[in-house]
């Protein structure tokens, strides 16, 4: 009986948490939002409504540590300013669509989650100089899309089970493997 109990409490102190942190960015106009360790599964739909007024003065958010299975399109759709996200920590498989248009990123950590496949929407930000995949469960990498990335200087890529080939094609960055 009392572990019933508990859970509510948790859940509402992790909403509690969520919500002075927002509010915080808010009143003290920060430029980045932190939802890191607040055990959320999703980002909280809510949130959108109560940072609506300065989602473009955010330029980073840091997701990191918590028990995210998918971002939506929204999240991107809504956050267009973000120069860097940090979902490490996650249980992410895939990120939407919607990341390509993200003109101002700069650095995106993915690491430690669940990914199989390289988010290939990346290579299509061309403004994106840092990416880390490391322990993720990725064999393959697009080499020649991330090759044609503008501005790319690093891909970790540790502690993945990566293919031979895919370490060792030619590159203009550094790739940690």
């Amino acid at each position: 009986m009392e572990t019933i109990k508990r859970e509510p409490n948790r859940m509402a102190q992790a909403v509690a948490n969520v919500a002075r942190r927002i509010n915080a960015t808010m009143e003290e106009q920060r430029d980045s939002l932190d939802l890191s360790d607040c055990g959320l599964v999703s980002f909280p739909d809510g949130v959108f409504k109560m940072i609506r007024s300065c989602t473009d003065n955010i330029h980073k958010i840091s997701l990191a540590n918590n028990q995210i299975k998918a971002l939506s399109n929204k999240f991107f759709l809504t956050f267009t300013q973000l120069r860097e996200v940090d979902l490490q920590g996650n249980v992410l498989t895939t990120l939407p669509e919607a990341v390509r248009n993200m003109q101002h990123l700069v650095s995106i950590d993915l690491s430690k989650n669940k990914l199989l496949v390289f988010p290939e929407h990346l290579t299509d930000v061309s403004s994106l100089q840092h990416i880390s995949v490391e322990g993720n469960q990725i064999t393959e990498l697009p080499m020649e899309k991330l090759s044609l990335m503008p501005a790319l200087k690093s891909v970790d890529v540790r502690s993945n089970p990566l293919t031979l080939e895919a370490a060792s094609f030619p590159h203009h960055f550094t790739l940690l493997t």
